[in-house]
């Protein structure tokens, strides 16, 4: 089988992340497997935004002289769809940390839910979780909110394209899925926080899929074994 690949002058690969490993877990495997194809000792490998280990979805990934591209790539608009659980929050605002405060859902009608959507769409300034990588005095906010200690972050701007809700479930919880397209920088789990308190209860993201960047689509991605069956077709790695 003919190389299709030239990972030293640069490839843009498309991959789609599985729930629970990190970003730099699947970057770690593609390197490692582009280093064992050329027999090299190291490549520059990189993504172009991270997606943490509870979302999946569309992860870019670039190698050798492409690595140049990553940050006008991070700059593109980017699509998601997911899950905003009503009725409870989280202090990360996800499924990271447990339930730490529940609220009534009683009132919330799916005439309410819609029109609120509407409101988020445009510009807005968004404040970032504290369990995020924001540098604060040289460290991580994560790494100081699990410490427990105080976090102090700035709003950002932001713009929400398109928000559009794409189902309403009452049982066993008060759920709502989503697609929404936005800037560069915006957080859907501060997102889904906002929204929970924009409807009078408060919310958390339950569930989180990356489905485009810019021109990239995840439909076009693939994953890392089959990644690694396009690069060795007559082998199975091991490792």
């Amino acid at each position: 089988m003919a190389d299709i690949f030239n990972f030293k002058e640069g490839e843009v690969l498309l991959f789609d992340k599985p729930l629970g490993l990190t970003s730099f877990g699947v970057v770690s495997r593609v390197r490692g497997i582009i280093k064992r194809k050329l027999k090299v000792r190291n490549i520059k490998v990189g993504h172009a935004g991270t997606l943490d280990p509870l979302a999946t979805g569309l992860l870019v990934i670039c190698t050798g002289k492409m690595t140049k591209s990553i940050s006008g790539i991070q700059d593109a608009e980017k699509e998601y769809t997911g899950t905003i659980t009503l009725g409870s929050t989280t202090p990360s605002y996800d499924l990271e940390t447990d339930i730490d405060q529940t609220y009534p859902t009683e009132h919330i009608s799916e005439e309410l839910i819609f029109g609120i959507a509407k409101s988020f769409v445009g510009q807005h300034d968004q404040m970032p979780p504290i369990f995020s990588a924001k540098q604060v005095d040289g460290k991580r906010a994560y790494e100081l909110a699990r410490k427990g200690k105080e976090v102090k972050l700035e709003p950002k701007r932001i713009t929400i394209r398109e928000f559009e809700i794409t189902g309403v479930r009452r049982e066993p919880e008060l759920q709502v899925d989503f697609r929404v397209s936005c800037s560069k920088g915006t957080y859907i789990r501060s997102l889904a926080h906002d929204f929970g308190k924009a409807v009078g209860s408060g919310g958390h993201l339950s569930a989180l899929r990356r489905t485009r960047i810019g021109n990239y689509n995840v439909n076009d991605a693939i994953n890392t074994d089959q990644f690694q069956s396009m690069i060795f077709p007559d082998q199975t790695e091991n490792s």
